[in-house]
């Protein structure tokens, strides 16, 4: 890692939808009570790991849920219906307050389905990113994204749903070099993701709910 790549802050955003309409995926194996539970589980550890990395700044939650806050991140209201996607249009919402605030600040979108992140994971991701003007990780089945990056002169292109890897290549991300391993990459979309979770180490209340889930 270079001394540049070290100077680098970030702003990270990390988009959460109101919990009872998230995860729906998972539906089959979960009732809506506790899906909701997952998602903000999920989402609160993915910030604490994000507010432990060194190359973060700051943290702002995107969101509609009333119970997503706390005192250590930021909270950027929904953005009404637009003509651009949910994820795509609240990502912006956050970039776009994000830089109000620090103007040319980098900015790294990550969703909020992280729930096993390790700080020194998303710091070395947000190190590779910091080497290019745009870029992104691909989750671990390499068609979707899981971490997308805008240093201070450019704004993302967010492309997130079905092969948003391909669809952010293909608006100028680079594909960052994160390494299957790492816990970038791990997002929990379907039921086999969250199995896989069991044999995971995950955030404390992530791991909360698996332990009464399994219990």
């Amino acid at each position: 890692m270079t001394s540049i790549e070290r100077a680098v802050p970030w702003v990270v955003v990390v988009p959460v939808k109101v919990a009872t309409e998230g995860k729906s995926r998972l539906a089959g194996v979960l009732d809506e009570r506790v899906r909701a539970a997952l998602v903000r589980a999920m989402a609160l550890d993915t910030v604490d790991a994000a507010l432990a990395a060194s190359h973060v700044r700051r943290v702002l939650v995107v969101t509609a849920d009333p119970a997503l806050s706390g005192s250590s991140f930021g909270v950027v209201p929904e953005p009404a219906r637009t003509s651009r996607p949910p994820l795509d249009a609240a990502v912006l919402a956050g970039v776009a307050a994000a830089r109000a605030a620090a103007p040319g600040v980098a900015v790294a979108a990550l969703l909020g389905d992280l729930p096993a992140l390790q700080p020194a994971d998303l710091d070395a991701a947000l190190a590779l990113a910091a080497t290019v003007p745009r870029g992104f990780v691909a989750d671990a089945e390499g068609t979707g994204t899981t971490l997308l990056t805008a240093l201070g002169a450019v704004d993302p292109v967010p492309h997130f749903g079905t092969g948003s890897a391909a669809a952010h290549a293909a608006a100028g991300h680079v594909r960052l070099d994160v390494p299957l391993a790492s816990s970038v990459r791990r997002d929990v979309d379907l039921p086999a993701d969250l199995e896989a979770l069991e044999a995971t180490r995950v955030g404390r209340r992530t791991a909360a709910l698996l332990a009464r889930l399994l219990g």
